[in-house]
C-alpha cells in the first residue's frame, strides 16, 4: 500500500481525505503511482500530468522521504520506505508569484 499526500486543490477536486491509499504492494515507479492514483480518481487526470505527453505539469512537484523527485524519470523506483507505507509519497503544488 502505498500513502499519496495532495494539495489540498486535489483532495477537494478528488473528494478525498489528506491522504489516498493505493494498492501497490511492489517496488512502484512514479509513473505507477501516478497511474494508479489517476485511475482511483479520474477526475485528477491532467491536473497532475498532461493529458497527451504525461509530463509532470510545471507547477506541480513530487516528494518522497525529503527527497526532491520533480524532474526523476518516471521509471525511478520510490524508496521502499514509500512503497511499503511508511512515508508518503507528497505531490505539492508550487507557488509562483512575487
Amino acid at each position: 500500500m502505498i500513502r499519496v499526500a495532495l494539495p489540498t486543490h486535489l483532495r477537494v477536486l478528488a473528494q478525498a481525505a489528506d491522504e489516498v491509499r493505493l494498492d501497490l504492494t511492489h517496488q512502484a515507479t512514479i509513473g505507477e503511482v501516478l497511474d494508479a492514483l489517476e485511475t482511483a480518481y479520474p477526475m485528477l487526470r491532467g491536473t497532475i500530468r498532461d493529458h497527451v505527453t504525461q509530463r509532470r505539469r510545471p507547477f506541480v512537484r513530487f516528494f518522497a522521504c525529503a527527497q526532491d523527485l520533480s524532474l526523476a524519470s518516471p521509471d525511478t523506483r520510490l524508496p521502499s520506505d514509500v512503497t511499503n507505507g511508511t512515508e508518503p509519497f507528497v505531490v505539492v503544488g508550487a507557488m509562483a508569484g512575487g
